[in-house]
Protein backbone atom coordinates (compact mmCIF):
# COMPACT_ATOMS: atom_id res chain seq x y z
CA UNK A 1 0.00 0.00 0.00
CA UNK A 2 1.02 3.75 -0.93
CA UNK A 3 -0.28 7.06 0.10
CA UNK A 4 -0.11 9.55 -2.15
CA UNK A 5 -1.29 12.97 -2.25
CA UNK A 6 -3.10 14.53 -4.82
CA UNK A 7 -4.15 18.37 -5.97
CA UNK A 8 -5.84 20.31 -7.65
CA UNK A 9 -4.78 24.18 -7.44
CA UNK A 10 -6.30 26.99 -9.38
CA UNK A 11 -6.44 31.00 -8.41
CA UNK A 12 -9.93 30.81 -6.23
CA UNK A 13 -9.92 27.11 -4.73
CA UNK A 14 -7.87 24.40 -3.96
CA UNK A 15 -8.97 20.73 -3.38
CA UNK A 16 -6.43 18.16 -1.88
CA UNK A 17 -7.04 14.56 -1.51
CA UNK A 18 -4.96 11.84 0.23
CA UNK A 19 -4.95 8.40 -1.19
CA UNK A 20 -4.26 4.74 -0.48
CA UNK A 21 -3.30 3.14 -3.79
CA UNK A 22 -2.78 -1.02 -3.71
CA UNK A 23 -2.47 -3.68 -6.06
CA UNK A 24 -0.67 -3.82 -9.39
CA UNK A 25 -1.52 -3.07 -13.33
CA UNK A 26 -5.62 -3.40 -14.10
CA UNK A 27 -6.00 -4.23 -10.42
CA UNK A 28 -4.81 -1.35 -8.67
CA UNK A 29 -7.21 0.19 -6.29
CA UNK A 30 -7.22 3.81 -5.23
CA UNK A 31 -9.15 4.99 -1.96
CA UNK A 32 -9.75 8.19 -0.93
CA UNK A 33 -8.75 8.59 3.01
CA UNK A 34 -9.51 12.28 3.02
CA UNK A 35 -10.11 15.30 1.09
CA UNK A 36 -10.97 18.90 1.48
CA UNK A 37 -11.23 22.03 0.05
CA UNK A 38 -9.91 25.43 0.77
CA UNK A 39 -9.78 28.85 -0.42
CA UNK A 40 -6.41 29.43 -2.26
CA UNK A 41 -6.23 33.27 -1.38
CA UNK A 42 -6.41 32.66 2.42
CA UNK A 43 -2.79 31.05 1.86
CA UNK A 44 0.27 32.40 1.72
CA UNK A 45 1.82 29.37 0.15
CA UNK A 46 0.45 26.19 -0.38
CA UNK A 47 2.72 24.33 2.57
CA UNK A 48 0.26 25.83 5.09
CA UNK A 49 -2.12 25.13 3.51
CA UNK A 50 -1.05 21.18 3.00
CA UNK A 51 0.44 21.02 6.54
CA UNK A 52 -3.45 22.42 7.81
CA UNK A 53 -4.86 19.43 5.87
CA UNK A 54 -2.45 16.74 7.19
CA UNK A 55 -3.19 17.97 10.87
CA UNK A 56 -7.22 17.33 9.58
CA UNK A 57 -6.61 13.90 8.23
CA UNK A 58 -4.44 12.89 11.16
CA UNK A 59 -7.29 13.64 13.88
CA UNK A 60 -10.29 11.57 11.39
CA UNK A 61 -7.52 8.54 10.30
CA UNK A 62 -5.86 5.65 12.51
CA UNK A 63 -2.55 5.30 11.24
CA UNK A 64 0.72 7.74 10.15
CA UNK A 65 -0.05 10.45 7.37
CA UNK A 66 2.95 9.74 5.68
CA UNK A 67 2.55 9.70 1.68
CA UNK A 68 5.69 9.35 -0.43
CA UNK A 69 4.83 10.68 -3.88
CA UNK A 70 2.58 13.97 -4.31
CA UNK A 71 1.25 15.63 -7.85
CA UNK A 72 -0.33 18.64 -7.91
CA UNK A 73 -2.56 20.25 -10.87
CA UNK A 74 -1.59 23.70 -11.43
CA UNK A 75 -3.79 26.28 -13.32
CA UNK A 76 -1.10 27.76 -15.30
CA UNK A 77 2.23 27.35 -17.06
CA UNK A 78 4.81 24.73 -15.44
CA UNK A 79 7.96 24.77 -16.19
CA UNK A 80 10.62 22.24 -15.02
CA UNK A 81 8.61 21.71 -12.36
CA UNK A 82 8.41 25.17 -11.58
CA UNK A 83 5.36 26.96 -11.55
CA UNK A 84 4.24 30.92 -10.86
CA UNK A 85 0.34 30.88 -10.26
CA UNK A 86 -1.77 33.54 -12.70
CA UNK A 87 -3.91 34.40 -10.11
CA UNK A 88 -1.88 33.68 -7.03
CA UNK A 89 1.18 35.30 -5.36
CA UNK A 90 2.70 31.75 -5.04
CA UNK A 91 5.86 29.87 -6.63
CA UNK A 92 5.79 26.45 -6.16
CA UNK A 93 8.58 24.57 -6.81
CA UNK A 94 9.52 20.81 -6.76
CA UNK A 95 12.46 20.94 -4.37
CA UNK A 96 11.11 23.08 -2.01
CA UNK A 97 7.94 21.35 -1.64
CA UNK A 98 9.66 17.73 -1.12
CA UNK A 99 11.97 19.46 1.73
CA UNK A 100 9.07 21.15 3.58
CA UNK A 101 6.55 18.31 3.03
CA UNK A 102 9.06 15.73 3.72
CA UNK A 103 7.79 14.05 0.82
CA UNK A 104 9.46 11.48 -0.95
CA UNK A 105 8.76 12.79 -4.79
CA UNK A 106 6.71 15.99 -6.02
CA UNK A 107 5.37 16.92 -9.42
CA UNK A 108 3.92 19.84 -10.29
CA UNK A 109 1.44 19.75 -14.24
CA UNK A 110 -0.47 21.24 -15.69
CA UNK A 111 -3.98 21.00 -14.85
CA UNK A 112 -5.30 19.86 -17.96
CA UNK A 113 -2.61 17.60 -18.86
CA UNK A 114 -4.14 16.43 -15.32
CA UNK A 115 -7.41 15.66 -16.46
CA UNK A 116 -5.86 13.48 -19.62
CA UNK A 117 -4.73 11.07 -16.64
CA UNK A 118 -7.82 11.41 -15.17
CA UNK A 119 -9.83 10.29 -18.07
CA UNK A 120 -7.86 6.92 -17.58
CA UNK A 121 -9.55 6.46 -14.02
CA UNK A 122 -12.85 7.47 -14.76
CA UNK A 123 -15.53 4.75 -13.75
CA UNK A 124 -18.62 4.10 -16.08
CA UNK A 125 -21.06 6.54 -14.19
CA UNK A 126 -18.07 9.02 -14.66
CA UNK A 127 -18.89 9.60 -18.56
CA UNK A 128 -21.81 9.61 -21.27
CA UNK A 129 -21.38 7.89 -24.35
CA UNK A 130 -22.05 10.18 -26.87
CA UNK A 131 -20.83 8.51 -29.87
CA UNK A 132 -20.96 5.02 -29.10
CA UNK A 133 -18.28 3.10 -30.90
CA UNK A 134 -16.15 0.21 -29.90
CA UNK A 135 -12.50 2.07 -28.58
CA UNK A 136 -9.68 0.48 -30.36
CA UNK A 137 -6.56 -0.75 -27.90
CA UNK A 138 -3.11 0.97 -28.17
CA UNK A 139 -4.92 4.14 -29.96
CA UNK A 140 -4.38 7.49 -29.35
CA UNK A 141 -7.48 9.15 -26.98
CA UNK A 142 -7.57 12.91 -27.41
CA UNK A 143 -9.21 15.34 -24.51
CA UNK A 144 -10.70 18.66 -24.92
CA UNK A 145 -12.79 20.80 -22.29
CA UNK A 146 -14.47 24.54 -22.51
CA UNK A 147 -14.39 26.38 -19.32
CA UNK A 148 -12.59 29.50 -18.78
CA UNK A 149 -10.47 28.87 -21.88
CA UNK A 150 -10.35 25.87 -23.90
CA UNK A 151 -7.79 22.99 -23.07
CA UNK A 152 -6.83 20.57 -25.68
CA UNK A 153 -4.32 17.51 -24.79
CA UNK A 154 -3.97 14.07 -26.40
CA UNK A 155 -2.63 10.75 -24.85
CA UNK A 156 -0.20 7.49 -26.79
CA UNK A 157 0.10 4.61 -25.49
CA UNK A 158 3.94 3.09 -24.31
CA UNK A 159 5.20 -0.14 -24.58
CA UNK A 160 3.67 -1.46 -21.25
CA UNK A 161 -0.09 -0.02 -22.20
CA UNK A 162 0.79 3.07 -19.98
CA UNK A 163 -0.60 6.20 -21.39
CA UNK A 164 1.65 9.25 -21.44
CA UNK A 165 -0.11 12.79 -21.67
CA UNK A 166 0.63 15.40 -24.18
CA UNK A 167 -0.15 19.12 -23.31
CA UNK A 168 -1.05 21.35 -26.52
CA UNK A 169 -2.04 24.92 -26.89
CA UNK A 170 -4.94 23.75 -29.26
CA UNK A 171 -7.19 26.19 -28.08
CA UNK A 172 -5.43 28.88 -29.91
CA UNK A 173 -5.47 27.61 -33.09
CA UNK A 174 -7.69 29.95 -35.58
CA UNK A 175 -11.46 29.99 -35.28
CA UNK A 176 -12.28 28.57 -38.68
CA UNK A 177 -16.15 29.76 -39.69
CA UNK A 178 -18.41 27.18 -41.25
CA UNK A 179 -21.30 29.02 -42.18
CA UNK A 180 -22.13 32.81 -43.15
CA UNK A 181 -23.78 33.26 -39.54
CA UNK A 182 -19.98 32.06 -38.23
CA UNK A 183 -18.35 34.41 -40.71
CA UNK A 184 -20.04 37.42 -39.56
CA UNK A 185 -19.33 36.15 -35.79
CA UNK A 186 -15.67 36.00 -36.90
CA UNK A 187 -15.78 39.87 -38.07
CA UNK A 188 -17.75 40.99 -35.28
CA UNK A 189 -14.83 39.88 -33.20
CA UNK A 190 -11.91 40.65 -34.70
CA UNK A 191 -13.64 44.46 -35.15
CA UNK A 192 -14.69 44.04 -31.01
CA UNK A 193 -11.42 43.12 -29.87
CA UNK A 194 -9.45 45.29 -32.41
CA UNK A 195 -6.79 42.06 -33.15
CA UNK A 196 -5.66 40.67 -36.68
CA UNK A 197 -6.50 36.82 -35.61
CA UNK A 198 -9.16 35.05 -33.72
CA UNK A 199 -8.38 31.84 -31.97
CA UNK A 200 -11.35 28.98 -31.50
CA UNK A 201 -10.78 29.56 -27.60
CA UNK A 202 -12.85 32.99 -27.78
CA UNK A 203 -16.04 31.10 -29.46
CA UNK A 204 -15.67 27.64 -27.79
CA UNK A 205 -15.61 28.91 -24.04
CA UNK A 206 -17.55 30.59 -21.04
CA UNK A 207 -16.46 33.93 -22.83
CA UNK A 208 -17.30 32.48 -26.20
CA UNK A 209 -20.67 31.96 -24.88
CA UNK A 210 -20.92 35.89 -23.84
CA UNK A 211 -19.70 36.72 -26.97
CA UNK A 212 -22.21 34.89 -28.91
CA UNK A 213 -24.60 35.93 -27.31
CA UNK A 214 -23.55 39.93 -27.42
CA UNK A 215 -23.25 39.17 -31.10
CA UNK A 216 -26.18 37.87 -32.01
CA UNK A 217 -27.83 40.50 -29.84
CA UNK A 218 -26.15 43.64 -31.19
CA UNK A 219 -27.42 41.84 -34.48
CA UNK A 220 -30.85 42.43 -33.15
CA UNK A 221 -31.52 38.67 -33.53
CA UNK A 222 -34.41 38.68 -30.94
CA UNK A 223 -35.20 41.06 -28.11
CA UNK A 224 -33.12 40.76 -25.37
CA UNK A 225 -34.34 39.11 -21.91
CA UNK A 226 -34.80 41.49 -18.69
CA UNK A 227 -33.10 38.83 -16.64
CA UNK A 228 -30.65 37.96 -18.87
CA UNK A 229 -29.70 41.83 -20.10
CA UNK A 230 -29.59 42.31 -16.44
CA UNK A 231 -26.76 39.62 -15.81
CA UNK A 232 -24.61 40.93 -18.80
CA UNK A 233 -24.64 44.82 -17.65
CA UNK A 234 -23.60 43.84 -14.41
CA UNK A 235 -20.70 41.39 -15.70
CA UNK A 236 -19.82 44.31 -17.99
CA UNK A 237 -19.73 46.55 -15.13
CA UNK A 238 -17.51 44.21 -13.23
CA UNK A 239 -15.19 43.94 -16.47
CA UNK A 240 -11.42 44.61 -14.71
CA UNK A 241 -12.36 44.11 -11.61
CA UNK A 242 -10.64 40.53 -9.75
CA UNK A 243 -13.57 39.27 -8.37
CA UNK A 244 -16.96 38.72 -10.53
CA UNK A 245 -20.45 37.89 -9.00
CA UNK A 246 -22.12 36.96 -12.01
CA UNK A 247 -21.36 34.77 -14.34
CA UNK A 248 -23.15 35.38 -17.67
CA UNK A 249 -22.11 32.40 -19.49
CA UNK A 250 -23.69 30.50 -17.10
CA UNK A 251 -27.09 32.49 -16.73
CA UNK A 252 -27.28 32.61 -20.52
CA UNK A 253 -27.11 28.50 -20.39
CA UNK A 254 -29.70 28.24 -18.02
CA UNK A 255 -32.02 30.77 -19.48
CA UNK A 256 -31.80 28.55 -22.86
CA UNK A 257 -31.76 25.21 -21.20
CA UNK A 258 -35.23 26.30 -19.45
CA UNK A 259 -36.47 27.31 -22.74
CA UNK A 260 -37.03 31.46 -21.50
CA UNK A 261 -35.38 33.62 -23.95
CA UNK A 262 -34.36 32.61 -27.65
CA UNK A 263 -31.61 34.74 -28.20
CA UNK A 264 -30.25 32.37 -24.87
CA UNK A 265 -31.43 29.77 -27.28
CA UNK A 266 -30.02 30.04 -30.52
CA UNK A 267 -26.35 31.45 -28.59
CA UNK A 268 -25.96 28.32 -27.56
CA UNK A 269 -26.82 26.46 -30.06
CA UNK A 270 -24.33 28.26 -32.06
CA UNK A 271 -21.65 27.57 -29.47
CA UNK A 272 -22.48 23.36 -29.38
CA UNK A 273 -21.79 23.66 -33.07
CA UNK A 274 -18.80 25.22 -32.68
CA UNK A 275 -17.90 23.30 -29.92
CA UNK A 276 -17.91 19.67 -32.06
CA UNK A 277 -16.33 21.15 -35.26
CA UNK A 278 -13.57 22.19 -33.14
CA UNK A 279 -13.53 18.30 -31.54
CA UNK A 280 -13.82 17.23 -34.84
CA UNK A 281 -10.49 19.13 -35.81
CA UNK A 282 -8.78 17.82 -32.56
CA UNK A 283 -10.05 14.67 -33.84
CA UNK A 284 -8.50 14.39 -37.15
CA UNK A 285 -5.14 15.46 -36.30
CA UNK A 286 -4.89 12.78 -33.72
CA UNK A 287 -7.05 9.66 -35.38
CA UNK A 288 -7.79 9.16 -31.48
CA UNK A 289 -9.42 5.43 -31.76
CA UNK A 290 -8.87 5.28 -28.18
CA UNK A 291 -11.83 7.69 -27.40
CA UNK A 292 -12.21 11.57 -27.56
CA UNK A 293 -13.14 12.85 -24.27
CA UNK A 294 -15.32 16.25 -24.09
CA UNK A 295 -14.04 17.34 -20.19
CA UNK A 296 -14.77 20.66 -18.90
CA UNK A 297 -17.91 22.24 -16.65
CA UNK A 298 -19.81 23.68 -19.49
CA UNK A 299 -19.80 20.67 -21.16
CA UNK A 300 -21.48 18.51 -18.39
CA UNK A 301 -24.00 21.43 -17.33
CA UNK A 302 -25.28 21.11 -21.13
CA UNK A 303 -25.49 17.03 -21.49
CA UNK A 304 -28.93 17.51 -23.05
CA UNK A 305 -28.09 20.10 -25.36
CA UNK A 306 -24.95 17.99 -26.51
CA UNK A 307 -27.44 15.12 -26.65
CA UNK A 308 -29.65 16.37 -28.97
CA UNK A 309 -27.82 16.09 -32.52
CA UNK A 310 -26.05 18.99 -33.43
CA UNK A 311 -22.29 18.63 -31.66
CA UNK A 312 -21.64 15.09 -33.25
CA UNK A 313 -23.38 16.81 -36.52
CA UNK A 314 -20.73 19.38 -36.67
CA UNK A 315 -18.11 16.88 -34.80
CA UNK A 316 -18.28 14.57 -37.96
CA UNK A 317 -19.26 17.07 -40.56
CA UNK A 318 -15.44 16.73 -42.50
CA UNK A 319 -16.56 16.06 -45.98
CA UNK A 320 -14.32 13.18 -47.79
CA UNK A 321 -13.19 12.52 -43.68
CA UNK A 322 -16.59 11.84 -42.02
CA UNK A 323 -16.13 8.33 -42.15
CA UNK A 324 -13.38 8.22 -40.31
CA UNK A 325 -14.79 10.24 -37.41
CA UNK A 326 -17.75 8.28 -37.23
CA UNK A 327 -15.16 5.45 -36.18
CA UNK A 328 -14.14 7.69 -33.07
CA UNK A 329 -15.69 6.83 -29.93
CA UNK A 330 -16.64 10.48 -27.90
CA UNK A 331 -17.46 10.84 -24.62
CA UNK A 332 -18.57 13.41 -21.96
CA UNK A 333 -16.49 13.51 -18.88
CA UNK A 334 -19.59 14.03 -15.81
CA UNK A 335 -16.92 14.21 -12.68
CA UNK A 336 -15.73 17.52 -11.96
CA UNK A 337 -12.43 16.23 -10.77
CA UNK A 338 -11.79 14.20 -13.29
CA UNK A 339 -8.24 16.11 -12.75
CA UNK A 340 -7.85 15.10 -8.98
CA UNK A 341 -8.08 11.98 -10.72
CA UNK A 342 -5.36 12.23 -12.84
CA UNK A 343 -3.38 13.43 -10.64
CA UNK A 344 -3.79 10.46 -8.43
CA UNK A 345 -2.74 7.97 -10.92
CA UNK A 346 0.25 10.37 -12.15
CA UNK A 347 1.59 10.40 -8.71
CA UNK A 348 1.17 6.70 -8.13
CA UNK A 349 3.60 6.06 -11.27
CA UNK A 350 6.08 8.49 -10.06
CA UNK A 351 9.81 6.44 -9.24
CA UNK A 352 10.93 7.44 -5.72
CA UNK A 353 14.33 8.91 -5.84
CA UNK A 354 16.95 6.40 -5.09
CA UNK A 355 18.27 6.89 -1.75
CA UNK A 356 21.78 7.71 -2.56
CA UNK A 357 20.32 10.47 -4.27
CA UNK A 358 17.81 12.10 -1.30
CA UNK A 359 19.21 14.81 0.95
Amino acid sequence: MTQLLAGDIGGTKTILRLVESQGKGDNRTFTTLHEHQYPSGNYPDLVPMVREFFAAADSIIDGDISPEKACFAIAGPVDNDVSSLTNLSWLLERDRLEHELKIGRVSLINDFAAIGYGVLGLDKDDIYTLQDVKPQKDAPIAVLGAGTGLGECFLTPGEEGQYKVYASEGGHTDFAPRSEIEFQLLKYLLDKYSIPRLSVERVVSGQGIVAIYQFLRDRQLAEESEAVGAAIQEWERQIGKPEKTVDPGATIAIAAAKKEDYLSERTMQMFVEAYGAEAGNLALKMLPYGGLYVAGGIAAKNLELLKAGSFLDAFTCKGRMSDLLEKVPVYVVLNPKVGLIGAALYADQMDLPDASSRK
